[in-house]
């Protein structure tokens, strides 16, 4: 892949919004059950396709996570490029709060910290295969600080334990399955930083928010603080993935087929390859992480065709 960085960017869409992430699972079962337990997610659809059995689990009608049961691959490796983790963003604190408690208290979670992030507030765990999750409610943007013009996040200490005494309704909690929930944003790990800003910048179209943050990048359409995050905290020159369990597809929804045919444009001009089916666009970035954009309306079954 030849790619330079000084090519004309044109930025993605305010449309956009994040789909369902993919994960290729050696245990469908517990997996499916954690997140079902754990996080509330229901069964959406389902299928097999050929040895391989896809699941798509999310909220409502929200598709918020694939499961791929591919058992003979061996375990993620977590200095590979790949996930870092997937952030699930929520409409309020008490939706937040009653997610959280739900995986918390399931035994098969692996807490990973909170932070208030300025723009959001945060608390991370670890499924049982070693998938990174978020769990996440945005701040208004109106809150939101600039230094000069650029975007400030932080890393600033959130008492979880305080965050449910103040936010945790039982009605809420009673009926956690119910309230809305979607993919907000996807967090990779990269071998390399300005590798990984010329493909997510020049070529796919994001805009840079933060990147002054030691070892990670953060980039959004719309204004948003970032729709897809970069680091190379645990993979810095880390190579092309070999086939393992994790990280199968980061989804992305366009708004218009016009907004796929400038995708197009750009991966064509920086020599990416990428497959047009006529509703998707698909590639890989330099460390081979699948990204499919495409536009709205897919089904799960569509989803489960990936």
């Amino acid at each position: 892949m030849e790619q330079q960085s000084s090519a004309p960017v044109q930025t993605l869409a305010s449309g956009l919004a994040m789909d369902a992430v993919t994960l290729r699972v050696g245990d469908l079962e517990n997996m499916s059950d954690y997140y079902e337990r754990a996080l509330a997610l229901q069964p959406i659809n389902e299928r097999s396709v050929g040895p391989e059995v896809h699941r798509v689990l999310g909220r409502g009608t929200t598709p918020m996570i694939r499961l791929i049961h591919t058992p003979d691959l061996p375990d993620l490796n977590p200095r590979d490029a790949g996930l870092f983790h997937t952030a699930f963003l929520f409409d309020d604190a008490a939706s937040l709060a009653a997610t959280v408690y739900r995986a918390a208290q399931d035994p098969r979670s692996r807490f990973a910290g909170s932070a208030d992030h300025l723009v959001s507030e945060a608390f991370y765990f670890t499924d049982p295969e070693g998938n990174g999750i978020e769990l996440y409610i945005d701040r208004p943007r109106d809150q939101w600080t600039f230094v000069n013009g650029k975007l400030r996040m932080d890393n600033v200490y959130l008492d979880p334990n305080a965050y449910l005494q103040t936010h945790l309704d039982e009605k809420i909690l009673e009926s956690v399955e119910l309230q809305s929930g979607r993919v907000g944003h996807v967090h990779l790990q990269v071998g390399d930083l300005k590798q990984a800003r010329d493909f997510y910048v020049n070529a796919v179209g994001f805009d840079p928010t933060v990147e002054d943050f030691p070892g990670a990048l953060f980039a959004a359409a719309g204004g948003y603080h970032h729709h897809v995050a970069m680091n190379t905290w645990n993979s810095r020159g880390a190579g092309p993935r070999a086939s393992r369990l994790g990280l199968g597809n980061v989804g992305i929804t366009l708004p218009t087929r016009d907004d796929l045919d400038r995708v197009a444009a750009r991966l064509r001009e920086l020599r990416v390859h990428f497959a047009d089916t006529g509703n998707t666009i698909v590639t890989q970035d330099p460390w081979d992480t699948e990204i499919t954009l495409a536009l709205p309306g897919r089904s799960t079954a569509e989803l489960l065709n990936l």
